[in-house]
């Protein structure tokens, strides 16, 4: 749904237009996963699919939040009665953000917000980072917060881990916040540095396909709650505060002084993730942009075989699209299903999606969803 039928949606669901409609979008990662949480580095890009959200004030505090996405009446709340973990289904992800923002002193009272998204869900592509900072950039402008986009991300994130529940890192809500057209997003996860660098693969003659599997996920089943309290351990273990104090070269001496086969694993992907994202970024600054294809398909070996996040329908989008011609290929996201990513020539990008369809298909698998992921603008105010 454009702007167009989200403002239309709020009219008659409202009685009266909105002051003003925004958008955020989904993000895939490029390279950098379960990092960010550890304190180290990522490389997403976001997407042209967004977020969509009208919205207006009220004086009474009342919340009342509604997405066109999902057959449901308009969810009514009081924001002084915000409590985290409630059970309020998709709105936690809005009603958190007004929550975060309360409790970091912010005078935000009720609004009238109309969702609705393009992003899709389960797909490892971060809807619910979408509706976090299109919620937080919405109210930050009607309100006249002032905030700054790392400081809406960093509230978003708070809602999501403390509201909503999910232990998240930042980069979903930095990328869906930050990010700028053309360019990948270079973030340090400890300082919250950001690079805007160049990813500009149609004058190389390449793209970026995204594959969602159509395997849905949910990072809230603990799953990635263990991978977190299991990285959180290794770097108790090494004496280290996050695993991004971690050097590389003295990685294979880190892993020998650690007992718990499940945590060596754990440490290991990390750590070489973040070096496998210092080696993306090498390789663009010298505008070798086919050689990031082997580091992609390394990081998916890592989130298989030491993270073990995979599945088998992201294993064969990896397998067949490096054998049909691919330059480089990965899952992308929280794993267990979701998307992957892959690293084509133009001219290649028709044989690729064929044989990936007929690998799912010779599978029995849900025929997946393919599309190019064109690195797209950030959060913005549409109207």
């Amino acid at each position: 749904m454009d702007q167009v039928g989200v403002r239309e949606g709020f009219e008659e669901l409202y009685g009266a237009a909105p002051e003003g409609v925004w958008a955020a979008p989904g993000r895939v990662n490029l390279i950098g996963e379960y990092t960010d949480f550890n304190e180290g580095f990522v490389m997403p890009l976001a997407l042209p699919h967004t977020a969509v959200a009208a919205v207006s004030r009220r004086s009474d505090g009342v919340l009342r939040l509604h997405s066109a996405d999902i057959d449901g009446p308009v969810v009514e709340l009081r924001v002084d009665e915000l409590v985290p973990r409630s059970d309020t289904g998709w709105a936690a992800y809005p009603a958190g953000v007004v929550w975060a923002l309360r409790e970091a002193g912010h005078d935000v009272g009720g609004a009238d917000i109309h969702l609705a998204s393009t992003v899709p869900t389960g797909a490892g592509l971060s809807s619910s980072a979408a509706l976090e900072v299109v919620t937080a950039l919405a109210l930050d402008d009607l309100y006249g917060l002032g905030l700054t986009r790392p400081e809406l991300a960093l509230l978003a994130q708070r809602a999501e881990n403390d509201f909503v529940g999910v232990p998240c890192g930042v980069m979903d809500q930095t990328a869906s916040a930050c990010c700028t057209e053309g360019h990948a997003l270079h973030l340090d996860c400890r300082d919250l540095s950001i690079r805007q660098v160049p990813f500009d693969l149609a004058s190389q003659g390449l793209e970026l396909l995204v594959v969602d599997t159509r395997v849905k996920h949910a990072l809230g089943d603990g799953a990635y709650a263990e991978r977190r309290a299991g990285c959180e351990e290794g770097a108790r273990q090494l004496g280290v505060s996050h695993l991004r104090d971690v050097a590389y070269e003295e990685l294979d001496a880190a892993l020998a002084r650690l007992s718990d086969e499940r945590v060596r694993r754990y440490v290991r992907h990390v750590v070489s993730d973040d070096h496998r994202v210092d080696r993306v970024i090498a390789l663009l600054d010298a505008g070798d942009v086919r050689a990031i294809g082997p580091v992609l398909t390394d990081g998916h070996a890592s989130l298989r075989d030491d993270l073990r996040i995979s599945c088998a329908e992201l294993d064969l989008t990896v397998s067949t699209a490096n054998a049909a011609g691919a330059l480089g290929a990965r899952m992308t996201g929280g794993g267990f299903g979701g998307s992957a990513v892959v690293l084509v020539e133009s001219t290649d990008v028709d044989s690729v999606t064929k044989a990936v369809m007929e690998a799912f298909a010779a599978a029995g698998f849900t025929a997946p969803r393919v599309f190019p992921a064109v690195p797209s603008a950030g959060a913005r105010r549409l109207s």
